[in-house]
């Protein structure tokens, strides 16, 4: 299944808005009807005034309607960030509003806390047991040795287990548990108990289903309304819903809720840079309130109640692992077919295409990064 409808592209209009378009993408490699793969095909007129006035926004909404298609929007989007059109592509006026909102309100407050889980990770099971491998898990694979998704995936479960000196009798907190991937991993394989937590009501059914018959508990829970103190704890693919209003509350929650000889793996997609922003097609449409830390942002907030232990940077392994999802959904997408429009399988492809160029473009990172409380002696973290 491609992204063209079958739609030929329009003779392009002689507009103020087109010309200006042109301009911006000149010397990136993409053209507008162009015959390569990362070039635009426009079927719609209006396309260049939309893009002109909303930005990224207005761009990822006109590929939701079918006012464009590109054969490889991956390449498309890493060319562009390449070329220096990331911020240059949001209006000065949504920049400005963004900066408003997130200094006079707290986004990612606790009562705000399960917006995301009921717009994004709600949205349907059956959708995403389609997109991901069968670990479930929702965050970037470790493809240092790996040749498929589902070997990336469980060297990631693998690697974070290791890190953690995982040992039977160890009691884990999972941060932001999913659909129970990590804790599944680590009871069957390392003999712990595991206590996850998830702010998604359809991922907390699915996770206590694939963990049943194993010492796993799942809580529709927030990371602030902890009560117990734990060997190990773990986050992967959560902190990016923290919100930098809470980063100093997150680290001492883990500091207050881990054992004084205790790890902590922080997993998380990172920004270049410390400034607060979001794209704003992603916020509306796929992590609404989501905000990625620099590595400023986490350093700052652990500082006082954290040691740092190992930092790896393995963001190219997004690369291919969001690229091997949107096989996955172009491969099955007839089996949902009838519980989904077209809009949201366009929705869907443009995410994972244009996050696969961010990170393909070095413009997004992924770091895993280890903690400890009171160590003693050295740590050498896996590799």
């Amino acid at each position: 299944m491609t992204s063209d409808p079958g739609i030929g592209p329009i003779a392009l209009p002689d507009t103020r808005a087109r010309r200006v378009i042109e301009q911006l993408l000149e010397g990136s490699g993409v053209v507008l009807n162009g015959p390569a793969p990362q070039d635009l095909r426009i079927h719609h007129p209006d396309f260049f005034s939309r893009v002109l006035h909303q930005g990224t926004l207005g761009l990822g909404e006109a590929y939701m309607d079918g006012w464009w298609d590109c054969e490889r929007i991956d390449e498309m989007a890493c060319r562009l960030l390449r070329h220096g059109l990331g911020e240059r592509a949001r209006p000065p006026s949504e920049r400005l509003m963004y900066r408003l909102q997130t200094g006079f309100f707290n986004l990612q407050s606790r009562a705000r806390a399960y917006i995301v889980g009921k717009a994004h990770y709600d949205l349907g099971n059956d959708l995403f047991q389609r997109m991901l491998d069968p670990t479930m898990c929702y965050s970037c694979g470790y493809w240092k040795r790996a040749r498929t998704l589902h070997e990336a995936q469980l060297a990631k479960l693998e690697l974070a287990c290791r890190k953690l000196e995982l040992e039977p009798g160890l009691h884990v907190l999972d941060i932001g548990c999913g659909w129970g991937s990590f804790a599944e991993h680590a009871a069957r394989y390392h003999g712990v108990e595991v206590t996850g937590i998830t702010i998604s009501r359809e991922q907390a059914v699915l996770a206590r289903e694939r963990c049943r018959g194993l010492p796993v508990t799942i809580e529709l829970k927030d990371y602030r309304d902890l009560a117990e103190r734990y060997d190990r704890i773990v986050s992967i693919g959560m902190f990016e819903h923290v919100g930098h209003r809470n980063y100093p509350t997150y680290f001492q929650a883990v500091a207050d809720h881990l054992a004084p000889r205790g790890l902590f793996l922080l997993h998380t997609i990172g920004s270049n840079n410390s400034e607060i922003t979001a794209d704003p097609w992603i916020n509306k449409y796929i992590f609404p309130n989501g905000v990625l830390p620099s590595a400023m942002h986490i350093a700052r907030a652990s500082e006082p109640h954290l040691l740092f232990e190992d930092w790896q940077n393995f963001g190219p392994d997004y690369d291919p692992t969001l690229m091997a999802w949107l096989a996955n959904v172009d491969a099955r997408w007839h089996e949902i077919a009838h519980r989904y429009n077209e809009r949201t399988r366009r929705m869907f492809r443009y995410y994972l295409s244009v996050c696969a160029g961010a990170f393909r473009s070095r413009d997004l990172q992924l770091w895993q990064v280890v903690f400890s409380r009171q160590r003693h002696g050295r740590y050498d973290a896996p590799r």
